[in-house]
């Protein structure tokens, strides 16, 4: 049913990959609702239940919930977390927060997985600068993946744009990754390395991007909950992901929403079906 570019690696057809759109669509609309009700006064319990919704009236299944245990349909996390924070009825967002929220589906079959860090209330001017240079890191990176590329040449991308634009922490111990009919498929792929070096990109592969920088140093601890990962200095942090398939003529954004279009056009990537 598949190709292989490695004995580890699954690569899609075309029609597979417009699967895998109808998925990140459902993604994209559950983030889109989610931004829309993130405000002060809100708990993280509220998001998931919003994005259950929304991804099940869709006829999806939240791809998190349940997934080695994890009891949300959503990770939420907020301010210091980095990562992998469990939705809870106490965790109440407040004026001046940042919520990274992880979202993803799975429909006929197909995952997508995306995420995106949002300023709750009146933001603050420093949160606001690293949010966006970790956004931005993430369509540097996205922007490697074309055919005879190497993943090498993905990760030096994000990592170059974050240490030059303000010197921000890029967490190492977490990346981005495969995905298609799981969520989390070979490769791995590091939000740092070096150019020209690495697994061959082809067409047809389909992969998470999503780099995580933090205001304060780069490194991480796991808390007693087994899920959330924490900057180690106390420090906020922020975390962008899209799923992106490699297409002859380019990568195409499988969870883009409609405020990434003009983003995609300007980049040149190839239009995935809105």
């Amino acid at each position: 049913m598949f190709g292989k570019a490695d004995p580890d690696v699954q690569i899609k057809t075309p029609e597979q990959i417009a699967e895998m759109r109808v998925a990140g669509r459902v993604v994209a609309r559950a983030l889109d609702t989610l931004r829309a009700a993130v405000r002060p006064g809100v708990s993280t319990l509220e998001l998931d239940s919003i994005a259950e919704k929304v991804i099940r009236d869709a006829g999806a299944v939240p791809s998190f919930k349940g997934y080695h245990g994890f009891p949300g349909s959503i990770c939420a996390s907020v301010n210091e977390e980095v990562v992998h924070g469990i939705p809870a009825a106490d965790r109440v967002l407040a004026d001046g927060d940042i919520i990274s929220i992880d979202c993803g589906a799975v429909l006929n079959g197909w995952h997508g997985d995306s995420a995106v860090t949002i300023a709750v209330g009146e933001a603050r001017s420093e949160d606001l600068a690293m949010m966006e240079v970790c956004e931005e890191s993430m369509w540097r990176g996205i922007a490697q993946m074309r055919p005879g590329g190497r993943l090498g040449d993905i990760g030096h991308a994000i990592d170059g744009h974050i240490t030059s634009n303000g010197g921000y922490g890029n967490v190492r111990e977490y990346g981005g990754h495969g995905i298609g009919t799981q969520m989390h498929m070979d490769p791995h792929v590091l939000n740092h390395g070096k150019r020209g070096k690495g697994l061959k990109l082809v067409e047809g592969m389909c992969l998470a991007i999503e780099p995580m920088t933090t205001l304060g140093r780069h490194d991480v601890v796991e808390l007693d909950d087994g899920w959330t990962v924490v900057t180690r200095d106390g420090r906020r942090a922020a975390h962008f992901e899209h799923t992106v398939a490699i297409t002859a003529d380019g990568p195409m954004v499988l969870t883009a929403r409609e405020s990434d279009r003009d983003k995609i056009a300007r980049m040149g990537f190839v239009q995935p079906t809105w």
